[in-house]
């Protein structure tokens, strides 16, 4: 049905930034929910920015501040560009669209931050 395919991840020094996308392809309908979480080695995945439809974001505390998440509805795709990058930040990204009855999850993108 829905295929999401993460992309940007790779090894930054700290303080330095990235910009992951996310593409989702097949029928997507337009109300819905396109997140970012990540997990990190040995750790339970969590949620690192969330956005609407309609715009409307939250954050992790840890991110905010640091991390923008965006979208383009008629592109289907969103972003996290993160700034100031730290080495807690290390783990591997995965890009998540649900709504009503749906959820679904990208293969992820490893982001490595270290000197």
């Amino acid at each position: 049905q829905v295929q999401l395919v993460e992309s940007g991840g790779g090894l930054v020094q700290p303080g330095g930034s990235l910009r992951l996308s996310c593409a989702a392809s097949g029928s997507i309908f337009r109300f819905n929910f396109m997140d970012w979480y990540r997990q990190a080695p040995g750790k339970e995945r969590e949620l690192v920015a969330a956005i609407t439809s309609g715009g409307s974001t939250n954050y992790a505390d840890s991110v905010k501040g640091r991390f923008t998440i965006s979208r383009d509805n008629g592109k289907n795709k969103v972003y996290l560009q993160m700034n100031s990058l730290k080495p807690e930040d290390t783990a591997v990204y995965y890009c998540r669209l649900r709504g009503d009855g749906y959820d679904y999850w990208g293969q992820g993108t490893q982001v490595t931050v270290s000197s």
